[in-house]
């Protein structure tokens, strides 16, 4: 799933400056938070497992990124909630 995220970062048609910005910063703040591909699939994974309990996901669709702003990083996390899941009531 992190391989089909990168493609789709990096094969945009768009040659354009920004396209290319956006991919070096991207890559930047991989390398300063020191976040490799294997760590950031494990986590995608386990993610996707807390969200599966409460939602049905569309897991071809989503996407997780760390955006980095001055100090401040944030991981991004989007996906597409097909519905909620009927919760078990403990009698």
């Amino acid at each position: 799933m992190m391989i089909d995220f990168m493609k789709k970062l990096f094969s945009s048609k768009n040659g354009s400056r920004e396209t290319a910005k956006k991919r070096l910063q991207f890559a930047l703040v991989y390398d300063r938070l020191e976040v490799s591909d294997d760590m950031l699939k494990e986590m995608q994974n386990e993610i996707v497992s807390v969200i599966s309990r409460y939602f049905v996901i569309d897991k071809d669709q989503l996407k997780l990124d760390i955006q980095r702003d001055d100090d401040l990083s944030a991981l991004m996390f989007n996906t597409p909630i097909i519905s909620a899941k009927a919760r078990r009531r403990v009698a």
